[in-house]
């Protein structure tokens, strides 16, 4: 039977809900549990796909092919489990779900109202989320007092009541100020916060105290005082010098001893040797190197959440810091000294013509000083075109997404393919931009003999995609005639996959997105490979460096 943690957050927002959330499901899956996480959003999109990542961040993408809360990232890179389209949903897809029932007659001519609908909508995914799991912790977005999360916390009070005293934790996450004009840390605004919530009935378990110094017993017994909860279930949560050494530091302050004793479940002490090791290599590295990022969301660098954690899980593979410096593409036209001095670069996925030709000159600077390079989706996609351009000779190739009427079109739109479940989806120019993406996991099959094979060491590996537009066939032949392999197909060899340069140390680009299966204590062989080639490249170029002096 499952049993439900319910996180919320107060005071402000980007506490870190989804850290915790997800440090807390690491422990109590050491401790031989199965763990699930939910994300419920408040807002009325009806998912973050069209959302801009300077608003939102990054959209991660799940197996099964949903465009999801960039928290969702976080939780598979923590957990063994994988997230699925049940694991996030929003406001909005709440409310266009109860509409079409009402469309449709379900309701028989009642009123719909926020309650019972939308709340008994909420608490049905809910319940269908933690389905077949141990625990299912529930993330609750936005802060308390906001009133678009309103419906979502009478859901959680009436499922809290549902499924009765020992199937339930609320867990509360707040900030514990601290005035060092005055040397003081101030509970206040927590107080309010548990008020907030008290207010419409509901009673936190647990206090996690985000703070910038550690409160003393004294503050953890006015804490509890004035919160009507338990002192040692008052717990304090200082910023880590690693998101990695959460988990650890959690269960040293015994959030899970807590937590599983109000649940009534009795396991064994958890290991959690692998994440030592994992904080180790991140917080002591032996090497550090430097790798440009050129895209075009760099003043939000959570639009690249996911791509900055697999840099960093391929530095703890090769105990090598990973700096990167973030480049708006749009600098690169005028000012390609930007990439001067750096290891390797990386042009990551995007949408759009703003900032194009600037990765495309990346790319160039890439292949021509022998840099490292890897590009993903778009960077695949870029890569492709300026070795038409310059290598090839064709003159004006171009993607159909920012020019359509170029004479060499290298990409363009894909009508038609075959998803994970062998069905043939179809999309045109004038189809909704809301999924009508080739989204999710896909196998591809990769060639013997070519890099990419050596690099993953095996024929068929298993990705997730999330685009529009795909390599023209029409011009490999010409393009690998020219000193490009194509590494990787999709099923059939109808789609490239990814492609490599046969004279170049290390360029390597692929159509899929790697990042969202790369996890801390796992890495994946494509970012490992990347820092271990920028490393190298690093290294020769000091000895050069000083063979010149």
């Amino acid at each position: 039977m499952t049993r439900y943690i319910f996180v919320t957050g107060g005071v402000v927002s980007s506490l870190g809900k989804g850290i915790a959330a997800a440090s807390l499901g690491t422990i109590l899956e050491a401790r031989g549990l199965s763990v699930t996480i939910l994300k419920l959003d408040p807002y009325l999109n009806v998912d973050p796909g069209t959302m801009s990542p300077f608003q939102h961040g990054e959209v991660f993408v799940t197996e099964d092919g949903a465009e999801t809360d960039l928290d969702l990232g976080h939780y598979e890179r923590f957990l063994s489990s994988k997230m699925c389209k049940r694991n996030n949903f929003t406001s909005g897809k709440v409310y266009e779900t109860i509409l079409r029932h009402e469309r449709k007659g379900d309701f028989l001519g009642a009123t719909v109202q926020v309650i019972p609908h939308v709340t008994d909508e909420i608490k049905r995914r809910v319940l269908a989320g933690g389905e077949g799991f141990d625990i299912a912790i529930v993330e609750i977005g936005g802060t308390v007092g906001d009133i678009e999360s309103q419906p979502f916390l009478e859901a959680i009070r009436q499922l809290k009541l549902d499924l009765g005293f020992s199937r339930s934790v609320l867990i509360h996450l707040t900030l514990v100020p601290y005035i060092a004009a005055a040397g003081e840390t101030k509970t206040k605004p927590t107080q309010h916060s548990v008020k907030e919530l008290r207010s419409i009935g509901l009673q936190p378990d647990v206090l996690l105290c985000r703070s910038f110094v550690e409160l003393d017993e004294g503050q953890r017994k006015k804490i509890a005082l004035f919160t009507n909860v338990a002192e040692e279930a008052v717990v304090t949560l200082l910023d880590a010098k690693s998101i990695y050494a959460i988990p650890r530091d959690l269960e040293t302050r015994g959030l899970d001893k807590t937590v599983l004793t109000r649940l009534a479940l009795d396991c064994p002490e958890p290991d959690l040797s692998d994440w030592d090791w994992v904080s180790d290599n991140h917080s002591n590295p032996k090497h550090e190197i430097i790798i440009a990022m050129v895209g075009k969301y760099v003043e939000l660098i959570d639009a690249y959440k996911s791509l900055n954690e697999a840099l960093v899980h391929g530095g703890i593979r090769n105990q090598t810091r990973v700096n990167i410096r973030y480049i708006d593409s749009d600098n690169l036209k005028n000012q390609i000294s930007l990439l001067d001095g750096c290891n390797g670069i990386l042009v990551p996925g995007g949408f759009g013509a703003r900032g194009v030709e600037g990765k495309i000159k990346a790319v160039n600077y890439a292949r021509t000083k022998n840099i490292p390079y890897l590009g993903i989706c778009l960077g695949m996609q870029v890569a492709m075109i300026e070795f038409a351009r310059n290598v090839c000779n064709l003159n004006g190739a171009n993607s159909t997404e920012f020019d359509s009427k170029t004479p060499h079109p290298i990409v363009g739109l894909i009508t038609e393919w075959v998803d994970s479940s062998g069905a043939i989806e179809t999309r045109d120019k004038d189809s909704d931009l809301g999924g009508t993406m080739r989204l999710g996991g896909q196998a591809s099959y990769l060639v013997e003999g070519t890099f990419a094979h050596d690099i993953y060491k095996k024929i068929e590996i298993f990705e997730r995609h999330r685009h529009r537009y795909e390599v023209n066939n029409n011009y490999v032949n010409k393009l690998q005639s020219s000193g490009m392999k194509v590494g990787g197909w999709s099923e059939n060899k109808t789609l490239v996959e990814m492609i490599e340069i046969s004279d170049h140390p290390w360029f390597v680009a692929c159509q899929f997105h790697p990042e969202f299966t790369s996890t801390p204590r796992n890495g994946h062989p494509l970012f490992t490979s990347f820092v271990e080639a920028s490393l190298k490249h690093q290294k020769s170029s000091d000895s050069n460096r000083e063979a010149s002096l």
